[in-house]
């Protein structure tokens, strides 16, 4: 029961600003023009600050545990190159493509995999060591594929879309936050960094998440998202019960166990972050069906996540 009762709290919250923001939206608080610049703020300021000051204020030089790092990175790496292969073989519609294996296989791990951490541990836990290991692909990974399968794929060569795709990789703010929320708390540079500067960071931050949601919410298609239905279940089945279930498997039987085996559990059963809705708009991808996969996935790990932290308690991993 508590173990349901973290989760809930953990993901209901979510799951509700998320709904406040399509009732805004029907309501009229937020237009066309807000939800815009709200996205193209999202991505480019509020994300990446938050993501700079989680990962500067960690102690990465006493955390440091390189096997969950390699294995979270790995795990990250299979499921793309899997999902991505299988979705150019069995999906006839392209134009879903591109956020189809986006919204599979990325995790909320910035957002909710923090939240759970603080309600079972009380602190982030080895959180940073998953951040480090997948995250920063998580956006090579995304960039790629929705470069490569966006909706204008028949503009450029293929040398064109490579170059495309490793400029976008080098200019994208979250990894670009990464690189330099890690150099930040390796060198210990954070910790003198002025109050001004830090009360300022961490305002901007703060309010990442819930706007994200909101502009999610507001921009959602009821109508739109229905004729996405299947491609949606299927994302979710992806995301919430076939990657937990295969690399949470193999990560037992690699010796994994406390609190590194959960930091993968959260990693692996997360919805589907809300970063992929701001880069599918953006890079010219299936918005519509990127928030409803975010929106159901959200929902429906409130009851997977739990059921997957609870098999692995009572088998005392966790």
């Amino acid at each position: 029961m508590n173990d349901l009762i973290y989760s809930l709290n953990a993901t209901m919250p979510v799951f509700l600003v998320i709904v406040a923001g399509f009732l805004f939206g029907k309501a009229g608080f937020f237009n066309e023009g807000f939800i815009t610049a709200a996205d193209k703020f999202i991505f480019n300021v509020a994300l990446p600050v938050m993501v700079f000051s989680d990962m500067a204020q960690s102690d990465l030089k006493a955390d440091m545990q390189l096997p969950l790092v390699g294995y979270a990175a790995a795990a990250t790496t299979a499921a793309f190159i899997v999902i991505w292969v299988c979705a150019g073989l069995f999906i006839k519609d392209r134009s879903i493509t591109g956020a189809f294996v986006q919204a599979s296989y990325r995790s909320s791990v910035a957002v909710m995999g923090f939240a759970f951490m603080q309600n079972i541990y009380g602190g982030v836990g080895l959180m940073p060591m998953i951040v480090i290991g997948c995250v920063p692909l998580y956006n090579i990974y995304a960039v790629t594929v929705l470069t490569f399968e966006s909706n204008s794929r028949e503009k450029g060569s293929g040398a064109d879309k490579i170059k495309k795709s490793i400029i976008g990789i080098c200019k994208n703010p979250i990894i670009i936050s990464i690189v330099l929320g890690t150099a930040a708390s390796l060198s210990g540079i954070y910790a003198h960094f002025p109050v001004i500067a830090v009360k300022t960071l961490s305002s901007i931050s703060s309010i990442a998440t819930p706007l994200s949601l909101l502009v999610i919410g507001a921009s959602f298609k009821g109508a739109q998202a229905l004729k996405k239905l299947r491609p949606t279940v299927v994302c979710c089945m992806i995301k919430l019960i076939f990657m937990p279930l295969v690399f949470v498997g193999i990560a037992i039987k690699a010796g994994f166990t406390g609190q590194a085996l959960l930091a993968l559990v959260i990693m692996l059963g997360s919805p589907t972050t809300p970063s992929c809705y701001i880069m599918a708009k953006n890079m010219d991808n299936d918005e519509v069906l990127t928030s409803s996969v975010i929106t159901a996935t959200t929902f429906f790990s409130s009851v997977t996540l739990t059921l997957c932290i609870y098999l692995c308690r009572s088998m005392g991993l966790i």
